[in-house]
């Protein structure tokens, strides 16, 4: 009984935080929105990855962190195949935690379920205030959740003309709006190409800034793809619409995503107990590229190139589980064109973190920067990296 009203308590607190936008909606309402929820890309593998080490946990209930809930498509996949487990789902969009509490609550699942509204670059955090000393799989699906897309509202989508909003956070303070009416022609063209990889960032730049000096700032989708499509060269276009680098360059300024996402992972190395997993699904290079680079330096030994004998303390304490990036099949693309991008990397703890790799990971979490990102720019903040929180 006193966990059943816990668990309502905090679906009644995320509910307030969304400003009360959950408290209106009918059981009808709920119902409905789940109806819609899309399936979650490359679910039967993330479901064989997250659970597949759970047998060997002994003497304690398994323990996994969904670190984006979403609506809890994978949340919900995980508590039905193992049976045994808790499962601790963290985001920052209140709204959704609210929704998401109450799809566990109709699965039944929700006695082995805990909300937390918060940025998951605060997962050490988290953890320490859920008493949890060690989790057996960390699981990060890094694209827009379902709720994300279909609102129109929150200027997500370049397809709707909506208000230049982007936050996963209603509560943050800075929009889309507010980059692009506050942020230097400098700031805003290094996050186009930084975030965006963005060719024509310069120029678009410009457009901008020009526009918001006339007394015309940018307010709505619709506006900001006339003007990109206005400053965009025509001999040398992209393919689909020429605004979607730019839309997912705010998105992430907005959200600190990369920074976040640097932020979060070695605290869920140092978070793991042994054997346990930690598995992401990126849908942009440059997503991809700071889990790989995250993750390589826990797959070779720790010594000089050309040393004859590695010591036992320096060999590799991950295992690498999906030999590089999983992708979608082509009748999962067929069937949902979004996971086209998707990559799926794991891996598993074989041994115990050494305690000079607890020290960088430590340090990594504070200063995601130490996380060297391979390949041009990397991820080195491009503007002022706006929201300083947690992506979700």
């Amino acid at each position: 009984m006193a966990e059943r009203i816990a668990h309502e308590t905090r679906l009644a607190a995320a509910s307030r935080r969304a400003g009360g936008r959950l408290e209106a909606k009918t059981a009808a309402d709920v119902a409905g929105q789940a109806a819609r929820v899309h399936r979650p890309v490359m679910l039967d593998e993330c479901v064989a990855l997250v659970t597949g080490g759970l047998d060997r946990v002994n003497g304690r209930r398994p323990v996994i962190v969904d670190c984006t809930l979403g609506l809890a498509g994978h949340a919900t996949a995980f508590l039905k195949a193992a049976p045994d487990t808790r499962l601790i789902g963290i985001d920052r969009d209140a709204e959704a935690l609210g929704l998401a509490a109450e799809r566990l609550e109709r699965e039944g699942l929700a006695d082995r379920f805990t909300p937390v509204h918060a940025a998951f670059d605060a997962l050490g955090d988290v953890l320490a205030d859920q008493g949890v000393a060690q989790v057996d799989a960390v699981f990060m699906d890094l694209g827009l959740s379902s709720l994300q897309i279909d609102e129109t509202d929150r200027g997500f989508s370049y397809s709707q003309d909506a208000p230049l909003d982007m936050r996963m956070d209603v509560t943050q303070p800075l929009t889309a709006a507010r980059v692009l009416a506050e942020y230097s022609e400098a700031d805003l063209a290094r996050i186009l190409k930084v975030y965006g990889e963005e060719r024509h960032a310069r120029p678009i730049a410009r457009a901008i800034v020009r526009r918001r000096e006339a007394g015309r700032p940018l307010e709505t989708s619709a506006e900001l793809n006339r003007l990109v499509d206005e400053a965009m060269p025509q001999a040398h276009r992209p393919a689909g619409n020429p605004a979607k680098r730019v839309f997912q360059a705010l998105r992430i300024e907005v959200n600190g995503e990369l920074d976040k996402l640097a932020a979060t992972l070695p605290q869920a190395a140092l978070a793991l107990a042994p054997a346990g997993r930690i598995v992401v699904e990126s849908y942009h290079s440059l997503e991809d590229r700071t889990v790989k680079a995250f993750m390589a330096q826990g797959l070779k030994a720790d010594v000089p190139e050309g040393m004859p004998v590695v010591p036992p303390d320096m060999m590799p304490y991950f295992k690498e589980l999906t030999r590089g990036a999983m992708k979608a099949g082509p009748q999962e693309i067929a069937a949902n064109p979004r996971s086209a991008s998707v990559r799926l990397r794991a891996v598993e703890l074989t041994r115990p973190l050494p305690g000079r790799w607890r020290h960088r990971f430590a340090e990594q979490a504070t200063d995601p920067s130490a996380i060297a990102i391979g390949g041009g720019d990397g991820h080195d903040r491009a503007g002022r990296s706006g929201s300083r929180g947690r992506r979700r």
